[in-house]
């Protein structure tokens, strides 16, 4: 697996921002709209970013989306995580 780093991004706008900028830099990227159900094939991928609406929602709401999305980057194998 090649998936360099993981990113929580705590809105859409915020996260394809991020996205670009590591597509820019040479990275193979995705961006995903909230945690996924299931696993990915990430196979040719550098980096993930989630994108969650952890700004707008309430503290306890977005303590666990963000949670959840570190744990399936975990699961993917992310070997950094970075939280935007």
């Amino acid at each position: 697996m090649t998936l360099v780093l993981g990113a929580i991004a705590d809105d859409f706008t915020g996260a394809t921002d991020l996205a670009n900028n590591l597509v820019r830099g040479g990275m193979r990227c995705v961006q995903v709209i909230g945690v996924p159900d299931t696993p990915a094939d990430l196979s040719d991928v550098d980096a993930v970013v989630v994108a969650l609406k952890s700004r707008s929602c309430p503290a306890d709401d977005a303590v666990r989306d963000s949670l959840a999305a570190l744990a399936w980057l975990r699961e993917q194998g992310a070997r950094q995580i970075f939280f935007k």
